[in-house]
């Protein structure tokens, strides 16, 4: 399947790549077309971010690592998107923290379901929940397709990262007494909102960060990661992720105009 050739030297060429990469992945059935859309309302407010990892979402990937590494049973819940950006970072915090991973879908279908876990068995995964007939228990008050979950997964998890928006899922879970680790970019979404630690940030920088932090952490005690969790305000980091938006929006509205600078760099 011929991908469209980025220039490396195009201003956004990481961006342009990410893109494509999605674009490949949904001709292979892993991403829906929603997933598309979906993945444009991210990357608007990664551009408020100034498309950077902030301090405040590196505190909380700090207490989501806290939470993984002292759960009896984490799971991490797959979708097209996440699979499709950070499928190698997704299996390798699984096996650093002893969680599972589970395939979980809006639009289901056997063949989306397939390919999701074809990719992640592809780049280690060694056994991939909720698929097929395995997700045949069912999560209260939700409609979806999103209701339906791994009782050996999911169902039975004290702990479960939602690596992108998951609103429904999110309340549903989080009404069940478990605790909800969230990636998204938007701090006004109900996933954000709902979520124990939200992770204000991009996927595709976040899951690596988060493999690191979960090397570094394993070795620590345990009852200091459980203090780092407790110390933990979701409610408090969301502040900062929206009061960091709006200086930066105060500081370009100031100028009066867009500095076009690296990916890397802030804008």
């Amino acid at each position: 399947m011929r991908e469209t050739e980025i220039p490396p030297e195009h201003p956004r060429a990481e961006s342009l790549q990410i893109r494509e990469r999605l674009v490949r992945h949904y001709k292979s059935g892993v991403v829906a077309d929603a997933g598309l859309f979906a993945h444009g309302r991210g990357e608007a407010f990664d551009y408020l971010l100034g498309e950077k990892t902030r301090e405040n979402a590196l505190k909380a990937m700090e207490a989501a690592v806290a939470a993984l590494l002292t759960a009896r049973r984490p799971v991490i819940s797959v979708n097209g998107n996440a699979a499709a950006l950070a499928a190698r970072d997704i299996v390798k915090l699984a096996q650093v923290t002893g969680a599972k991973i589970e395939v979980n879908l809006f639009y289901r279908s056997a063949e989306r379901e397939l390919a999701i876990k074809a990719l992640l068995e592809k780049v280690g995964a060694e056994q991939v929940l909720g698929v097929g007939k395995a997700a045949s228990a069912r999560i209260p008050e939700i409609g979806s397709e999103r209701r339906r979950v791994d009782p050996e997964g999911v169902l039975v998890a004290d702990v479960v990262l939602v690596p992108l928006e998951d609103g429904d899922r999110t309340e549903a879970l989080a009404k069940m007494g478990k605790k909800v680790i969230a990636i998204d970019l938007n701090p006004l979404s109900r996933t954000a909102q709902f979520a124990t630690v939200t992770i204000v940030d991009n996927i595709v920088r976040a899951m690596p960060a988060l493999v690191k932090i979960a090397e570094e952490f394993k070795k620590e005690e345990r009852s200091k990661l459980e203090t780092l969790l407790a110390n933990f305000s979701n409610k408090k980091n969301l502040g900062e992720a929206i009061n960091l938006i709006n200086q930066r929006l105060s500081k370009l509205a100031e100028k009066g105009c867009y500095i076009s600078v690296s990916q890397k760099g802030e804008r």
